[in-house]
């Protein structure tokens, strides 16, 4: 099948489920092209049965804000009409998904029918998509979609709670991991130059907004410290990283945190850590969290979201309500104190996230794929 991703490219969730798998489904034989303004970021340049196309917008001195939405539709146009596309899946509603039926509508003027499906991530219905600048354009474009996917239960009964106006059935397919790619046995070698052997390491991952709660991680890992020799270390970068350089130093932490900034391939870091912490607000799936229970990382999270779905109590991690820092260290104490129940628990996530190994994920997507292409539609 030849098949067009339209993603994000940066260092998301959304991104990263897209580029892995457009991966996937190219060693499958599927002929893969990447719509997005830059190459995603867990996408080499040349790789077999791929190709990436660059969406460019003019720099109009018209336009306060360049038309984006436009340029994409575009070039959707464009590849779909020159690279014969089959099927269109769009990543993340905003503003993928309306561009995704403009150019459906363009193409249908030229008597080529283009079905396009639109996978709902997260925070383009939590958070974006609530403001009411944007709620008819969601509503109409999910509507519109030949299908829909949610990567939980939690984001899908939300979108139906946001967005009375959604009457389009929505398939829920996880969120998933390579599991061969956190099999890293050569990684405990680099732990030396985060960690004395006698200390732990946690660790979190993410892009520094107030919805993650950054400021929970140093605090729990402040009460964890004063009773386990620990380190943390921090990956990610984003608008909260300035407030939190300041809280280590008001906890004189600093010499004992550690920023590591946006890293492409967090595996290595994650194959070294003792525990995740993600005391997010809400999380549509949790896919770090799944990412560290790959590695072998037991998870302290919060409670809310898709979180419970994939982070399961006393067995890959434990869960609290939000902000309850008091409990979080509690049971990041309770997992690190006793080294046999800790191996029991990296054990445990381990196999928690082999449930979501993208071996039993893809063939959803391959089924949904022929569900909605059905007879060829083309017309020649």
């Amino acid at each position: 099948m030849n098949i067009g991703i339209v993603c994000y490219p940066t260092f998301g969730g959304s991104g990263v489920v897209a580029t892995e798998l457009g991966k996937a489904l190219a060693k499958k034989g599927h002929r893969i092209h990447f719509i997005s303004y830059a190459l995603p970021v867990r996408l080499s340049a040349f790789e077999e049965n791929i190709a990436y196309h660059e969406v460019t917008v003019s720099d109009y001195p018209l336009f306060e804000y360049p038309p984006y939405e436009l340029a994409l539709a575009n070039k959707i146009v464009d590849v779909a009409r020159y690279e014969k596309i089959d099927l269109l899946h769009v990543h993340y509603a905003i503003p993928h998904a309306s561009a995704a039926y403009f150019a459906k509508q363009m193409l249908a003027a030229e008597g080529i029918k283009l079905p396009f499906i639109t996978t709902l991530h997260g925070t383009d219905i939590t958070i974006v998509g609530k403001d009411p600048t944007f709620e008819t354009a969601i509503s109409f474009s999910i509507n519109e979609s030949d299908a829909v996917t949610a990567v939980s239960e939690s984001l899908k009964q939300d979108t139906y709670y946001f967005f009375r106006k959604v009457t389009r059935e929505i398939e829920v397919i996880p969120n998933f991991v390579c599991p061969e790619h956190y099999n890293l046995p050569e990684a405990g070698k680099h732990r030396k130059f985060y960690a004395s052997p006698k200390e732990k390491i946690m660790v979190h991952i993410s892009n520094f907004r107030k919805v993650k709660r950054v400021d929970d991680v140093v605090r729990v890992f402040d009460i964890v410290r004063k009773k386990i020799p620990s380190r943390l270390i921090l990956v990610g970068d984003g608008p909260e990283k300035s407030n939190i350089e300041k809280q280590c130093r008001e906890l004189n932490a600093c010499n004992q945190i550690q920023f590591l900034g946006k890293i492409t391939e967090p595996n290595t870091i994650l194959a070294i850590a003792d525990l995740f912490i993600l005391p997010s607000e809400t999380e549509s799936f949790g896919l770090a969290a799944l990412e560290a229970m790959a590695a072998g990382s037991p998870v302290i999270s919060t409670n809310k979201g898709g979180l419970p779905e994939i982070n399961i109590q006393e067995v890959s991690g434990m869960l609290s309500n939000v902000g309850d820092v008091e409990e979080m260290a509690k049971n990041a104490l309770y997992i690190l104190s006793d080294e046999k129940r800790l191996t029991k628990f990296k054990s445990n996530a381990r196999k928690q996230a082999k449930k979501y190994a993208i071996g039993k994920i893809l063939p959803q997507y391959e089924q949904l794929y022929a569900k909605v292409v059905g007879e060829p539609k083309r017309k020649v």
